[in-house]
């Protein structure tokens, strides 16, 4: 079983940065590919970016450029990086891991964070 925790959300300016982290429990993280997703409101969760566990990554095209994701296994954390954000990655951000390579669909995780919601204002 794996658990996720979100943090780093928060409110920024348009054209600021934030970081978010999620730390997983269970001890295979290392073998386990991460995501994040984002929901806006009134809007379906959508892919953002995946990381396999060999640190291969792979980006929706709405953030590449402008996002980053690493992991560190050591720590059991995955992080995203955000810069340059607009009003449109407004949204509650999840964390999201599965047993297998990278995938791009909802479904397709097996473990999922609470959330972390991030707010850009324009």
């Amino acid at each position: 079983q794996v658990q996720l925790v979100e943090s780093g959300g928060g409110l920024v300016q348009a054209g600021g940065s934030l970081r978010l982290s999620c730390a997983a429990s269970g001890r295979t993280f290392s073998s386990y590919a991460m995501a994040w997703f984002r929901q806006a409101p009134g809007k379906e969760r959508e892919f953002v970016a995946a990381i396999r566990w060999i640190g291969s990554t792979y980006y929706a095209d709405s953030v590449k450029g402008r996002f980053t994701i690493s992991r560190d296994n050591a720590k059991k954390t995955v992080y995203l990086q955000m810069n340059s954000l607009k009003p449109e990655d407004t949204a509650v951000y999840y964390c999201a891991a599965r047993d297998r390579g990278i995938a791009t669909m909802i479904r397709e995780y097996d473990y999922w964070g609470q959330g972390t919601q991030v707010t850009v204002s324009s």
